[in-house]
């Protein structure tokens, strides 16, 4: 008995810790963040939720580089896609183009150090963001770059949700096709992009700032599209998503592979609903961590309840991070609809304010509605007593998911 008592309390000073690391973590953090805002832009944006097209125009330009290429990616795998992408790099970098590759430390664990070493070998400049660190340890590795940005000679930009690997161009039988948004940007965003960059690029490096001059900042021409990129640090990506929300008068349509709101939001969802917006949820069928996926269905039964529509995707994985408000404004971005990327993660979206561009997204939605089935509240309350418990104990652990 002596024992049990001992192992409880034990496992009790545990929680106890990592939840005093992950809260003075985060509050310190955010005493201390730097975030940068940025204005609204004018540019031309190319959408993609194809990974081999993306790629493919990706590479390209990375290949048609003549001064720089600066790419920070959450995820880089240890694959012959990524092995592409790498080379790519190393190619630039021998016919001397200045190289910088970014990389989060927990989310491009795969690479191999032999790999590490064989890029900065051919003068490719590699550094990893949010390495675990002391005093704060626990969040600090649940505190993640979950950005995806490439500049290249900051005249072009991508950004959105695709990271680097084969799973990503849908050759993982375990996920099949993968559905993402990714987007390309020429004009006034792009410097708005580099800056995001190369600050991520200097708190990771830990170098003191640079003297960036206009070979980084060259002049850009203004664009059709009216857009405005916005960074976030573990904090006010709640604000923007209800801004959002707030102003819809007829529909909103949410994109993610996690649909956990904060209370805020699904407050706010449900005020929507109440007031005759129509909400649509598209989601994956199939998950990619265990447990995620158990911590979404309360909240799609309480606005399934309110009136709302969710479908989810099984044609194969679905990680599209989107938030499209009636006809005028769509967001493309790296954010989730989850937990993690409203308080942990750093995330950049980029707004866009034009009807042209958001109809065309709206028809790649639709497609993949095409390939989704509707959600019931029958299924969710059939569901088995094993996967109950498991909602139960997603819902205490949601924060982390």
């Amino acid at each position: 008995m002596e024992v049990v008592i001992i192992a409880l309390l034990v496992i009790g000073l545990v929680i106890g810790w990592l939840a005093l690391d992950l809260y003075l973590g985060r509050k310190k953090h955010l005493k201390e963040v730097q975030r940068l805002k940025f204005p609204k832009r004018q540019g031309e944006i190319s959408l993609y939720a194809d990974g081999n097209l993306l790629y493919k125009d990706l590479f390209q330009d990375m290949r048609e580089a003549n001064h720089h290429i600066h790419s920070l990616f959450y995820m880089v795998r240890n694959d012959d896609d990524s092995q592409e992408f790498l080379h790519i790099l190393k190619d630039k970098a021998r016919q001397g183009v200045e190289v910088r590759l970014l990389m989060d430390y927990f989310g491009s664990f795969d690479v191999k150090k032999e790999t590490i070493e064989n890029l900065k070998k051919h003068n490719v400049q590699v550094e990893y963001y949010h390495k675990p660190a002391f005093p704060f340890f626990f969040f600090s590795i649940n505190q993640r770059n979950h950005r995806k940005i490439t500049v290249v000679d900051g005249k072009i930009g991508y950004v959105g949700g695709f990271n680097i690997g084969e799973e990503y161009l849908g050759k993982d039988p375990k996920f099949g096709v993968w559905r993402d948004y990714h987007l390309r940007l020429e004009g006034e965003g792009v410097q708005d992009l580099q800056s995001q960059f190369i600050q991520n690029w200097e708190q990771g490096g830990d170098f003191p700032p640079g003297d960036w001059g206009k070979e980084y900042y060259p002049e850009l021409p203004a664009g059709s599209i009216t857009h405005k990129l916005v960074p976030t640090n573990g904090g006010h990506l709640s604000d923007t998503f209800l801004t959002l929300l707030k102003r819809a008068e007829k529909s909103i349509i949410i994109c993610t592979p996690y649909f956990i709101p904060s209370d805020p939001l699904l407050d706010e969802l449900l005020a929507a609903l109440a007031r005759g917006v129509k909400v649509t949820v598209l989601v994956p069928a199939k998950a990619d961590h265990p447990i995620v996926m158990d911590a979404a269905f309360p909240y799609f039964s309480t606005i399934m309840e309110a009136g709302a529509e969710v479908y989810r995707f099984y044609l194969g994985f679905y990680h599209a991070k989107v938030l499209v408000i009636d006809d005028h404004t769509c967001d493309v971005g790296t954010a989730n609809f989850d937990k993690r990327s409203l308080f942990l993660n750093n995330e950049i979206n980029c707004l866009i304010f034009d009807k042209e561009f958001v109809h065309k997204t709206v028809e790649e939605i639709y497609k993949d509605i095409h390939n989704s089935e509707k959600l019931t509240l029958e299924f969710i309350h059939n569901r088995s007593w094993v996967d109950k418990s498991k909602e139960l104990f997603s819902k205490i652990i949601a924060p982390l998911l």
